[in-house]
C-alpha cells in the first residue's frame, strides 16, 4: 500500500487588530508538532492568493474576533467557488457563537475555546463537526511565524515624539476568569483561563526580538487573570532584554488589587495599560456586569498615573441604558482628565455589540429594547428608548468612517454632540489638545 499523502494545509487569518496573527501562529505550531506542514495566507496585509487556496486540502480560517468572522465569511465564499471539495474549517472565538452561520456558508468544521489539537484532528483525520467548545489545558509549543509576513508590515509602537518601534504580540493566558455579559470570551471560556508555560512564552519573545521587536504587546484578555505568572514573564522578560518595552490589557478590578505592582511594571518597561472601562454609568456597568464603579475607574486612572504608566481605557459607548445625560459626563470627563490623547475616535462612538450565545441575551432590562439576529452583521439589532441617542450614534460613526485626521476628528465628533444636546459647540481643536500618549497604531476595534 502506498504511504499516505499529508493534506495540503493553508491556514487563513483575516484580521487581527493589525497585528502578525497568533490565529495562524499558534496553530501552525501545532500542526508543525504532528509532522504537518500548511502554507499561510494573512488578508489583512497580503492579497487573495487563488492558487494557494485551490491546491489546499483543508482551508482553516481564524475568526478570534467580530471583524475577522465577518471578513471570513466573505472568504469562505470565494473558497468554496475555487476549491468546492476542500475541508473549509472555522476556529476562533467567535465561531461556534456562530455556529449555524458558518454551517450555512459551508463550514465543514467549527472549534472554539482551546481547540488547536481538534485543528489537528481535522488535518489527521478529516473530522467535521460543531463540538461545543474545549475548555481543556494544551500543551502549548512556540507559535511558529517564519511563513508569515515580515513584522514591519504589522502594528508598531508610537512614542509620544513620532518614534515607531516594531511590535511583537504574545500570549501568556487564554480564556479569562471573569463573566462581563457583552463579552464574547464567556460564553466560550466560562470562567476557565489557563496560562502559557513561562518558557514557552520567553523562548516567543527571543525569537522576536531576534527580528527586531522593540516593543511587546501581551494580547492576553486579561494579562493580571494571572498576576503572579505575569509578573514572573515580566521580571524574566527584563533581565534578558532591559531594553523592551511592553503593554498590556487588564479589568479595572486587577488594577485596583494590584496596585502596589504597578511601580515595578513601569520600572520594567510598562509603556501603557488597556482597560475596558466601558461606561462611566454605574447603571450600565452593572447591566453589563463589569465587575467596577465608575469611582474605581477613576481610582485605577489615579493609579496608573502615579506608578508613571499611560491608561488607554476603551468604551461601549452606546447601550440600551446610556442617557443623554450619562453619554454628555463621560465625554467631559475624557476632557477634564486630559485622556483626548489616549482614546482613540471610534472609542467615542462604539455600540454595544450582542453576538449570538451573548450573556447579555439572558438581561430581561435588556429584552425592551432587542430586535432580530441581523445575519449579515452577525449581532442583535437594538433600538435605545430615545431616537436621539442611536441617531447621534450613527452621525458620530459618520465622522469616524471618513478617516481625517485624529485630532480633526475628536473636534468634529464633540460639536456634533453639542449640536445634538443644544449647548454651545466647542469653537477650536485647542480646546480638546492633550498630550498624546504611547500607542499602538493601529485603532483598537473587535
Amino acid at each position: 500500500m502506498p504511504p499516505r499523502v499529508s493534506p495540503k494545509v493553508l491556514l487563513v487569518s483575516c484580521y487581527e487588530l493589525g497585528h502578525q496573527p497568533l490565529g495562524i501562529a499558534t496553530p501552525l505550531a501545532f500542526l508543525k508538532r504532528a509532522g504537518f506542514s500548511a502554507e499561510t495566507l494573512d488578508l489583512s496585509v497580503e492579497p487573495f492568493d487563488e492558487e494557494r487556496v485551490r491546491r489546499a486540502d483543508v482551508v482553516a480560517v481564524s475568526v478570534p474576533m467580530h471583524t475577522a468572522l465577518r471578513l471570513g465569511l466573505r472568504v469562505a465564499e470565494r473558497v468554496r467557488e475555487l476549491n468546492p471539495d476542500c475541508h473549509l474549517s472555522f476556529h476562533g472565538l467567535y465561531a461556534t457563537l456562530n455556529g449555524e452561520t458558518l454551517r450555512a456558508a459551508g463550514a465543514d468544521s467549527i472549534l472554539s475555546g482551546e481547540c488547536e489539537e481538534a485543528l489537528v484532528d481535522v488535518v489527521r483525520k478529516g473530522t467535521t463537526g460543531s463540538p461545543p467548545p474545549f475548555v481543556a489545558k494544551l500543551d502549548y509549543p512556540v507559535p511558529q511565524r517564519s511563513t508569515l509576513p515580515d513584522l514591519d508590515r504589522y502594528v508598531h509602537l508610537e512614542l509620544p515624539d513620532g518614534a515607531l518601534h516594531r511590535v511583537g504580540t504574545v500570549e501568556t493566558s487564554r480564556g479569562c476568569r471573569h463573566r462581563c455579559r457583552h463579552c464574547p470570551i464567556p460564553p466560550v471560556y466560562e470562567g476557565r483561563f489557563f496560562v502559557v508555560p513561562q518558557h514557552t512564552v520567553l523562548e516567543d519573545i527571543a525569537c522576536l526580538v531576534a527580528r527586531g521587536v522593540r516593543h511587546i504587546n501581551f494580547a492576553d484578555p486579561d494579562f493580571l487573570n494571572g498576576p503572579g505568572h505575569a509578573l514572573e514573564i515580566v521580571r524574566a522578560m527584563r533581565g534578558d532584554f532591559p531594553e523592551l518595552t511592553f503593554d498590556f490589557t487588564a479589568k479595572v478590578e486587577h488594577l485596583l488589587k494590584r496596585k502596589d505592582d504597578l511601580i515595578e511594571l513601569h520600572a520594567s518597561g510598562c509603556a501603557f495599560i488597556v482597560s475596558a472601562v466601558e461606561s462611566l454609568s454605574d447603571r450600565v456597568l452593572s447591566e453589563l456586569g463589569k465587575g467596577h464603579t465608575a469611582r474605581e475607574a477613576c481610582e485605577a486612572l489615579s493609579l496608573a498615573r502615579g506608578a508613571g504608566i499611560a491608561l488607554r481605557p476603551t468604551f461601549v459607548a452606546f447601550t440600551p441604558w446610556t442617557t443623554r445625560d450619562d453619554y454628555l459626563a463621560f465625554l467631559s470627563w475624557v476632557v477634564e482628565e486630559e485622556l483626548i490623547g489616549h482614546v482613540d475616535p471610534i472609542q467615542l462612538t462604539l455600540r454595544l455589540l450582542i453576538p449570538p450565545g451573548s450573556l447579555l441575551l439572558n438581561n430581561e432590562s435588556l429584552h425592551p429594547h432587542l430586535g432580530e439576529l441581523d445575519a449579515d452583521a452577525l449581532t442583535y439589532r437594538w433600538a435605545h428608548p430615545d431616537p436621539h441617542m442611536d441617531a447621534l450614534q450613527r452621525d458620530l460613526e459618520k465622522i469616524v468612517g471618513r478617516g481625517i485626521a485624529e485630532r480633526k476628528t475628536h473636534h468634529e465628533i464633540f460639536h456634533a454632540v453639542a449640536e445634538h444636546a443644544g449647548l454651545q459647540p466647542v469653537s477650536n481643536e485647542d480646546e480638546l489638545s492633550s498630550l498624546p500618549g504611547p500607542r499602538l497604531t493601529e485603532t483598537w476595534f473587535c
